[in-house]
């Protein structure tokens, strides 16, 4: 099971506030003990939502809208993707996580669907693209 883990942004991740020394350190002991437990995949933190941009759907319309966006407490400042047993593990992972802000933060803890959650409407054909673009993303993402 795959699940990503949604470091929520707050005032000072939204002010571009660089984490200090400390916390940095300790994210990273934490990234370690995750890699040796081989759940990883990927990790990483969020530039504040005033470097970003939303695109809003209506229809064939598309509106860009650059950010600051509103509602940091809704906005993500970084994330994890991890492939672990359940969500209880995720859950025991992320209570030993360092506080990622150092004072009231939130984590949140999300499933990623895989092929089979999608039932028949994922014909054979779509499953076939789906691992061609994944290996496509293996080759092209490995280091040289």
């Amino acid at each position: 099971m795959r699940f990503m883990i949604i470091i929520k942004a707050d005032k000072n991740t939204e002010a571009g506030v660089m984490p200090d020394e400390k916390l940095l350190t300790d994210m990273g002991k934490f990234n370690e003990e995750l890699v040796k437990a081989g759940i990883m995949l990927a990790g990483e933190g969020l530039h504040p939502s005033s470097k970003g941009a939303r695109v809003k759907f209506s229809g064939s319309q598309r509106a860009v809208i650059d950010g600051p966006f509103t509602e940091s407490k809704e906005l993500i400042a970084g994330f994890w993707l991890w492939q672990v047993k359940s969500k209880e593990e995720a859950i025991e992972w992320v209570k030993r996580c360092p506080n990622p802000t150092g004072a009231e933060s939130e984590i949140e803890i999300r499933q990623v669907f895989e092929a089979e959650d999608f039932g028949a409407e994922f014909t054979p054909e779509l499953r076939e693209q789906e691992e061609r673009l994944r290996a496509q993303i293996q080759e092209t993402t490995r280091p040289s």
